[in-house]
Parts: C-alpha cells; sequence; structure tokens
C-alpha cells in the first residue's frame, strides 16, 4: 500500500496548481479527476487524447494513481466519454479509473447494466473500474454494493469509509466490503459530518489498514479532503499523509 491524495482536494485550482501543492507536501502519487468543472474534461480526451495524455504526465514524476471520471453525460455520449478516459489511462499506464454509482431512486437494474458496459469498455483497454462509494447513492448501502460487485466480474469498489460511517449510527457493516476495493478514498469523519479535522473523527486508520492487508490491498490510499473555511487544509492533508505513511512501516 502507499499513500496519495486526489487533485478532487483542490477544486479551485489547476491540475498544475494541484500537482505544485502536493509536491510541496511530499506526495509521490496522486489521482486525477476527470469532470466538466475541470481542464481536464471528458470532451477534451475525446477531441484531443494527445493533448490530454501530455497534461496529464506532466505531473513533475508524479506517480498518476487513477482517474476519476465524472461527467453528467446520458446515454450514448457517457459511454463515449468514458471509452475515450479508457484510452488516455491505457496510453498513461494508468489502470483505475473510478465512476460514481447513481443517486438513490435509480432502478437497480439500470444500474447494474450501466456498470456492466463500462467494464467492457474498460477491459478492452486493459483498465478495471472502480464503482465509488458514495452517501445517498447506491453505492452508499453494503448490500448494494455487494450484489453488483458479486453480479459484475471484473467490477470493483472503490471505498470510501467516511461515506458508510456519516448518518449510520453505526449500523453499517461495511467492512465487508474490503474484499471489492481496488481503490481507497480516506478522510476523517463522524456521525454526524462527513468530514471533520484528522483526530476528531472516529476513521480507525490502522484497523483499516490491517484488513486491507489481509485481503491483500496493495494500491493506493487517497485522501480526499476538501477544503473548509476557517480549516487549514494543507496542514490537515500534510497530518493525515504523515499518519498513514506511520501506520505502513
Amino acid at each position: 500500500m502507499f499513500v496519495a491524495a486526489s487533485s478532487t482536494c483542490f477544486p479551485e485550482s489547476t491540475l498544475h496548481e494541484a500537482v505544485e501543492k502536493l509536491i510541496d507536501m511530499e506526495f509521490t502519487s496522486l489521482e486525477i479527476a476527470i469532470s466538466e468543472e475541470n481542464e481536464l474534461n471528458p470532451q477534451l480526451v475525446i477531441d484531443n487524447l494527445n493533448r490530454a495524455v501530455l497534461i496529464c504526465n506532466d505531473t513533475r514524476r508524479m506517480n498518476v494513481c487513477s482517474y476519476l471520471f465524472d461527467s453528467k453525460a446520458q446515454g450514448a455520449k457517457f459511454f463515449e466519454q468514458f471509452e475515450a478516459c479508457c484510452k488516455l489511462a491505457k496510453s498513461t499506464k494508468v489502470v483505475t479509473i473510478v465512476v460514481p454509482s447513481a443517486e438513490l431512486g435509480t432502478p437497480f437494474n439500470e444500474e447494474v447494466e450501466r456498470f456492466k458496459e463500462l467494464v467492457r469498455i474498460a477491459t478492452l483497454q486493459g483498465v478495471r473500474v472502480c464503482m465509488r462509494s458514495e452517501h445517498n447513492c447506491l453505492s452508499g448501502d453494503p448490500d448494494t454494493v455487494r450484489v453488483i460487485c458479486d453480479h459484475i466480474d471484473g467490477l470493483g469498489l472503490a471505498y470510501d469509509p467516511s461515506h458508510y460511517i456519516y448518518q449510520s449510527n453505526g449500523k453499517s457493516d461495511h467492512e465487508r466490503l474490503l474484499k471489492y476495493a481496488f481503490h481507497v478514498y480516506l478522510r476523517d469523519t463522524s456521525a454526524t459530518k462527513l468530514q471533520v479535522q484528522v483526530g476528531q473523527g472516529v476513521v480507525d486508520y490502522g484497523r483499516l489498514i490491517n484488513l486491507l492487508a489481509k485481503h491483500h490491498y496493495n494500491r493506493a490510499l487517497c485522501i480526499q479532503i476538501s477544503p473548509e473555511p476557517g480549516i487549514d487544509q494543507m496542514a490537515e492533508i500534510r497530518k493525515l499523509r504523515l499518519l498513514l505513511e506511520s501506520l505502513l512501516v
């Protein structure tokens, strides 16, 4: 296992600025978000793959551990964008692409068919797909995640314990999902707030790392801490990096 950080930590920064910040904090790996709000957006990847490859390779030797594909497109356009991002991943030698799950209320069978198609497309490019854990989405329910991952060969989970702890009242048996984990997101959280300062929440990082090791997980522990008013975000990210690295020794 190794510690990484997501470019989504810096929503107001360009990718180049995010890379500079992470290098200053001594990170060596990062996740790059591909979304409509970013300079690196799905349509750019379709229109100019070579340009997208140059952007993603300009990381000052930081390793790209994953891409987060977040598109509001629907139907065939969504799959076209995803296929282009899989080609980007293959060109930049990145294996993992994270895709958010649908919102609550989406028909279960519709979501299964969507991820089946995503896995089919990704497999052709040698890429693996992770469904992202997210509160108020289908992946926010551990039982739903288990059924979908068991049903679709090759689909993994971008496991984020915060989204199973928040508002769960301690009733969410989410650790059984670790066997599906292809990627892991981390921040500190409580039952009443999705993100709290590191050390003020209930995430047991030591226990989590031990459980992941039992499942032979050897990929990224990706920090995803959003900026909040009055909080030194850089200090929080650095604090969590140091804590995780001390537990991996």
